[in-house]
């Protein structure tokens, strides 16, 4: 079959076309039959287009276009005309004007789909991840993919301003577990041997700063073998930068730009530089967060001095023992009853409190659930301390430094929520920096690194590494944006005795060492320059701008949370042949 070219699409026609032919082509999106006269709205990526077939205009293409559904592909010649006065539809682009067909040649019919295609859509997400070529066809969905390569675009644009080079890192690569668990893809030549898909291009980017590249970086797939939530995907996409010669300043400048530069191409707004920036600690201590959502208040504020030496003895031996008391003022809120205060006692259990203490500030008195172990004064002084006044509601944990401001910050996080505190139309950047180097974990009894073992730690710090390694700060830095962090980095390691050194820290021994990360060690012998980066988790930073609740309405092809491809029944069963090149056979559990 010959086809036709078409002329135009169907979101490019105005008035300034009336009286012109036109050929169009796309999908049936909607048909009414008037008896004498069909409409449909024809589709394609670039908007709708209404097309009139009537006997006066063609008999032939009236009577083709009985035969039309939902979903059919079609190639429309007509006449631009302009609607009749009071049909006009201006929520559509091409709404003054419609197409007077002539001509109709319908290329492919369709099936009823399983679900309409439209932007406010009912079914579930499984039935649109099952037919997803037919989801890609909802405008918001071409919407979210145009934007995806628009900021891929502007992202390339930038670098190559800045003098940053695109090199491409291997996919298939040595494993070297530390974190995540590596997809792990077996070598049919070298019996017994796997290769890793890459958690980062970390190890290859400081590769390339000994290189000599100065300034690198890529929009790379990542992989990772871990649970899901509705930001994570086993497969996802990173722009990767790293950079020689700088220090924690140049990195987080030129994020700050590229940031800006997004922003204003992409939704035309102008982002306040520079952005604010927090320590770690300050961060527990206001939001309970270490990616905090500034767009609220709701602050946190420690009260362990006034209650040192309360009768409470909850109290008493918390702060005794290290920990804090801390709590937040709900404003306005001293009149919930008793069920909502204990649902927010079961929400304050869930994220890993003992119990939930609860102040009302009435007008004449301050009311507690502890009340018989708390006097005036201590709650007069907690209430000052919270800003609290007639009317609100104060709410208190104790526990673990690190326990009770992250169990606030959830409290703080579902007030927020609740009462509709959050503002949706503001961007709050933020800057998260002085992180601890390294935690310890109860579960490995060792210490593991709160980012990677080739973060850095601050000079002034490394001779803690010899006595009190857990206090060590690390020169890292995480950009958080509305309460998610979209990117993380920091200034690398670039010492091979001080890289040895935290890898002793880690667990990862000499030998350990040589064989994980050898080839890294020995690049350092020859004159490895000064180096930092971050990465950007760049699905997380789409889903964000394209206002989505999950990173998998901005990716063309995701898999579900169990790591299913619902579409193409991915992973599958492999034949026994391809098991057996591979020295590979089934165990079953």
């Amino acid at each position: 079959m010959t086809i036709k070219k078409r002329t135009h699409t169907c979101g490019q026609l105005r008035e300034t076309d009336i009286g012109s032919t036109v050929t169009l082509t796309g999908w049936v999106d909607v048909r009414r039959d008037l008896g004498g006269v069909i409409f449909i709205n024809l589709r394609d990526r670039y908007g709708k287009t209404q097309v009139v077939f009537s006997p006066q205009n063609s008999r032939e293409a009236f009577d083709r276009a009985q035969a039309l559904r939902s979903e059919f592909v079609i190639l429309v010649t007509g006449r631009v005309q302009r609607r009749p006065q009071g049909t006009e539809n201006p929520e559509m682009p091409t709404g003054s004007i419609d197409v007077a067909a002539v001509e109709l040649t319908i290329m492919n019919k369709a099936e009823t789909p399983p679900f309409p295609i439209e932007d406010s859509l009912d079914a579930g997400e499984d039935l649109r991840l099952k037919y997803r070529y037919l989801d890609l066809r909802r405008p918001v969905m071409q919407r979210n993919l145009v934007m995806r390569h628009r900021a891929s675009q502007a992202v390339r644009k930038f670098f190559d301003r800045e003098g940053f080079v695109e090199v491409e890192t291997p996919v298939l690569m040595k494993s070297t577990p530390e974190g995540a668990r590596d997809f792990l893809v077996p070598s049919r030549l070298h019996h017994g041997k796997f290769y890793a898909l890459p958690q980062s291009p970390q190890t290859y980017k400081q590769i390339l700063m000994v290189a000599g590249m100065d300034r690198y970086f890529q929009i790379v797939k990542c992989f990772r073998d871990e649970d899901f939530r509705a930001d994570r995907q086993p497969e996802f996409t990173q722009i990767d930068v790293e950079m020689s010669f700088v220090e924690e300043a140049d990195v987080m400048d030129m994020t700050e730009r590229l940031m800006a530069d997004l922003y204003e191409e992409l939704l035309s707004v102008t982002l306040q530089r520079p952005f604010p920036r927090l320590t770690y600690r300050e961060a527990m201590e206001r939001y309970g967060s270490d990616k905090p959502d500034t767009r609220f208040g709701l602050e946190l504020h420690d009260c362990s001095d006034l209650l040192d030496a309360s009768e409470f003895r909850v109290f008493r031996s918390t702060i005794k023992d290290g920990g804090v008391v801390a709590g937040f003022t709900v404003p306005g809120q001293s009149g919930l009853t008793r069920n909502q205060i204990d649902g927010l006692t079961e929400s304050a259990k869930r994220a890993g409190a003992g119990g939930l203490i609860w102040m009302k500030v009435m007008p004449d008195r301050i009311e507690s659930s502890v009340d018989k172990f708390m006097n005036d004064s201590e709650k007069k002084a907690v209430a000052e301390r919270l800003n609290a006044v007639s009317g609100d509601l104060c709410l208190l944990v104790s526990g673990s430094w690190t326990k009770a401001y992250t169990v606030l910050g959830a409290l703080r996080l579902e007030m927020g929520n609740r009462l509709n505190l959050i503002r949706q139309s503001d961007w709050n950047f933020l800057w998260v920096v002085d992180f601890p180097l390294l935690e310890y974990s109860e579960e490995e009894k060792r210490f593991v690194a709160v980012h990677h073992p080739f973060t850095s730690p601050r000079p002034e710090d490394i001779p803690l590494l010899e006595g009190s390694p857990e206090k060590a700060r690390a020169r890292a830095y995480d950009l958080v944006l509305n309460g998610r962090e979209i990117a993380g980095g920091s200034i690398r390691i670039h010492d091979a005795s001080l890289q040895s050194k935290v890898f002793q820290l880690l667990g990862i021994g000499p030998g350990e060492a040589k064989e994980k990360f050898g080839f890294m060690l020995e690049a350092f012998r020859y004159g490895a320059p000064p180096h930092g980066g971050i990465a950007f988790g760049f699905d997380r930073i789409l889903m964000l701008m394209a206002g989505q609740r999950s990173i998998r309405d901005v990716i063309a092809f995701p898999k579900t949370a169990s790591a299913v491809s619902l579409m193409d029944e991915a992973p599958s069963p492999v034949d026994e042949r391809q098991l057996r090149e591979l020295h590979l056979r089934i165990v079953q559990p």
